[in-house]
């Protein structure tokens, strides 16, 4: 069964701010819940679909339906960290297809500035079967994985510090025309590869932002879609994989794109050269330029070259990119930035990006999420999004 053209995002909401020690992390999700379903046309009894992942509190859908008062016929609490929304909007495109649900709702929200887990922490982590070779012998802390994927891709490919660094230029570049944006402040590529050494070879500005906050879509059925007073962005295509570390024997010159990737261009019928703007998973500057490679937008080891000269800059670059200012910069709440992604990506199919970062006609958007860590196991999950008629 397809997806493509099955479900529609009608409604869209990013929590505005960056730090919310007033606020339960259940208030967080009903606020951005509320903020989506309004931004649809919609309200709470609407909703029959709700999806969640691990940073929804208690036991997650169940405790989240009663506390926001949901009467739901469908509920899916898929958790592959960052990515999950990703996986989330995929799924609820097929229950729609499936006829399970209406109006699906998916949120996420989460406090690790002012008093959540911080990056990379979970308490059931110290369960999992890996945990007593890696999670006090192994990889020191979240940005580890990374860094070890970063030092293999300048081994292969001669990649470089200055490299990484235009990422993380081009995300600042966006930032500073978003008002709500943790650091909104353009930088050069001096100034990140002078910042300090974190976990070489990353330095501090090839890390993401660590704040609180949320955001939340709703995706609906096209009979909805077409009573709403609502543009929405259609659901082309959609893939997800996940790839681990093969019992030892892993490669860190790719991430999991490299399935889900083709599994969503192919049910969405478009090439990456058909793509206007890409909402890429930034964890790390590295994740970016792993991502590219992966997901076909250069080849494998190009990544370097590709990002170079603002290719990544919009409106006008060879593929514009996080025009929000991504994780780098703007917002990476409950330490997840899978959600923000979509969010912008909608935007852009909207027209509804700011003015001096809106892609010109953007008919084809993509969204993708990294879950986990780039250098150990994770979930990829990509999603291709359309104008209404495409």
């Amino acid at each position: 069964m397809s997806v493509r053209g099955a479900a529609f995002i009608a409604g869209a909401y990013e929590h505005p701010l960056r730090e919310i020690p007033d606020r339960t992390v259940a208030q967080i999700h009903a606020e951005v819940a509320a903020g989506a379903l309004a931004d649809a046309g919609l309200g709470f009894d609407d909703v029959d679909g709700y999806f969640c992942a691990g940073d929804a509190p208690g036991f997650g859908g169940l405790s989240m339906a009663d506390y926001m008062g949901l009467q739901l016929s469908y509920v899916d609490n898929t958790e592959t960290g960052g990515s999950s929304y990703l996986y989330h909007v995929g799924h609820a495109a097929a229950a729609i297809a499936a006829g399970k649900c209406r109006v699906a709702l998916v949120t996420l929200a989460g406090k690790p500035r002012t008093g959540g887990p911080p990056p990379g922490g979970a308490g059931r982590f110290f369960d999992a079967p890996e945990s007593g070779f890696e999670t006090f012998w192994g990889i020191p802390g979240a940005i580890g994985g990374y860094a070890l994927a970063a030092q293999r891709h300048m081994y292969e490919f001669g990649t470089t510090s200055e490299q990484l660094a235009e990422i993380k230029v081009a995300a600042s570049l966006h930032a500073q025309h978003n008002p709500n944006a943790f650091l909104p402040d353009p930088v050069t590529v001096e100034e990140v590869v002078d910042s300090p050494m974190i976990c070489s070879p990353l330095h501090r500005l090839d890390c993401c932002v660590i704040t609180d906050g949320g955001g939340a879509v709703v995706v609906v059925a096209p009979e909805v879609a077409r009573q709403l007073d609502r543009t929405c962005a259609k659901v082309l295509g959609h893939g997800e994989a996940p790839k681990h570390t093969a019992n030892g024997r892993i490669d860190l010159t790719y991430s999991g794109a490299v399935w889900s990737g083709p599994r969503a261009f192919e049910e969405a019928g478009v090439t990456p050269a058909d793509v206007d703007y890409a909402s890429i998973y930034d964890s790390f500057t590295i994740t970016v330029m792993m991502t590219l490679e992966d997901l076909g937008f250069c080849e494998k080891g190009k990544g370097g070259p590709f990002v170079a000269d603002g290719a990544l800059v919009a409106p006008d670059g060879r593929l514009p990119f996080n025009t929000d200012g991504g994780g780098l910069c703007n917002n990476h709440p409950a330490n997840r930035g899978g959600m923000t992604k979509i969010i912008e990506a909608v935007r852009q199919i909207r027209g509804e990006a700011h003015p001096a970062v809106q892609v010109p006609d953007c008919r084809i958007a993509l969204a993708h999420g990294t879950g986990g860590s780039l250098g150990m196991r994770h979930g990829s999950a990509t999603l291709i999004l359309g104008q209404e008629d495409a």
